[in-house]
């Protein structure tokens, strides 16, 4: 009888040496992992091209919605989430995030459904947009091709976006996303010019090079996060809401790829009392045995202790969103941290778009969750956790 255990693999501790070069590298992600990961500016420009051929026009013919549903599980449903901030306050409607099957109860002709599933497959995708189609609403599906979804869209008659799924749906982020903000822009919830997705297209190029292979730890921003956060327990927070979806993709790429535990979320929300952490027997008091004298790369990794990764967006000038909050809030966790002793590191968002802001907030970590697991020989394309939840949750319903 299967222990569990069949397929599981790596080692507990890091060894720097395992991404000291490019060969070593490709012989630990025999998947393809980081390539994946590198892909997201050819991605995003892919899916923009196959939304444009999409016949999103006809979702403009009722006019703007009274809701917007994006329903969608894991990364799908991630999607439903950068929707709401790239909206932003202001946004005329407002954008729900469905997880589960099926769509709310009060959704109806009056309401736009947008149901997505890198795989077409997803029952709570597929139940979605079933239940748009019996309600009367305006629906839009979003999946691979020629898939289960495919045909429910169909038979709805309503705009369907074929999405190849040339990578696991968490590899996948911008080629469901982008799909998802044309659909939007196309009833007028949001603004969406070929310049923003352009320009954060290029912005993940450039950010993908940055954390190439063959870059040394001191040059490659992803590289050194990852053995900085070895053997922690991550607290992933971003300064604002935007930021917060990022820091709760991080948590996601970091559990599925590294198998690490990670607290992730926003900022004003934590500091209502997850910010008691830092005061807890993985923060000061693992700190205060800390021989402050020893060098930084002496840990002893037997002691876990917490890393705070801030995920900074002090939004874009000019622009009168809350950020001063956001603002003193960044700058007293990082004060906190310093004053009890526990390791910070600080990625700040850059660009002219919310768009742009949100990817330079994502890519250096989704390089970095992937370094870590091969830090640790782990492959982050190979899972056999979720393979075996999948077996036993079909065999439970057999």
């Amino acid at each position: 009888m299967d222990d569990g255990t069949a397929g599981v693999s790596g080692a507990c501790q890091v060894d720097e040496g395992r991404l000291e070069t490019a060969e070593a590298i490709a012989a630990g992600d025999p998947g393809g992992a980081l390539l994946a990961v590198a892909q997201a500016g050819p991605q995003m420009r892919e899916a923009a091209a196959l939304a444009a051929e999409a016949n999103l026009a006809s979702l403009a013919d009722e006019g703007r919605p009274r809701a917007v549903v994006v329903a969608g599980v894991g990364t799908a449903g991630r999607t439903g989430d950068i929707l709401s901030t790239v909206a932003g306050p202001r946004a005329p409607v407002p954008v729900v995030a469905h997880r589960s099957a099926g769509i709310p109860g009060w959704v109806g002709a009056a309401d736009v459904v947008i149901a997505v599933s890198a795989s077409g497959r997803s029952p709570e995708a597929l139940a979605a947009a079933e239940a748009a189609a019996r309600r009367g609403a305006r629906l839009v599906a979003i999946g691979a091709p020629d898939t289960e979804l495919q045909a429910v869209a169909e038979r709805a008659r309503a705009p369907y976006i074929p999405v190849p799924r040339r990578a696991p749906a968490r590899m996948s982020l911008w080629a469901l996303t982008v799909p998802v903000l044309m659909a939007a822009k196309s009833f007028g919830l949001i603004r969406l010019n070929e310049a923003d997705i352009a320009e954060t297209a290029a912005r993940l190029d450039a950010d993908a090079e940055r954390c190439k292979p063959s870059a040394d730890p001191f040059v490659n921003p992803a590289k050194s996060l990852a053995l900085d956060m070895a053997n922690s327990i991550p607290v992933v927070w971003g300064s604002s809401p935007l930021a917060g979806v990022a820091a709760r993709r991080f948590g996601d790429m970091l559990a599925a790829n590294a198998r690490y535990p990670v607290v992730a979320g926003e900022l004003g929300e934590v500091g209502r009392g997850r910010v008691g952490l830092l005061d807890g027997v993985f923060g000061t008091l693992a700190e205060q045995d800390r021989d402050i004298f020893a060098d930084p790369g002496d840990d002893d990794v037997s002691s876990t202790r917490l890393r705070i990764v801030l995920l900074r967006d002090d939004g874009i000038d000019g622009e009168d969103d809350g950020a001063p909050n956001d603002v003193r809030r960044a700058d007293a966790v990082v004060e906190l941290a310093d004053r009890r002793g526990i390791r910070c590191d600080v990625i700040n968002a850059e660009g002219a778009s919310a768009l742009e802001r949100l990817a330079s907030l994502v890519a250096v970590p989704d390089f970095t969750s992937v370094y870590l697991a091969l830090a640790h020989a782990l492959d982050p394309m190979s899972v056999p956790a979720v393979s075996e939840l999948k077996e036993l949750s079909r065999s439970t319903l057999d």
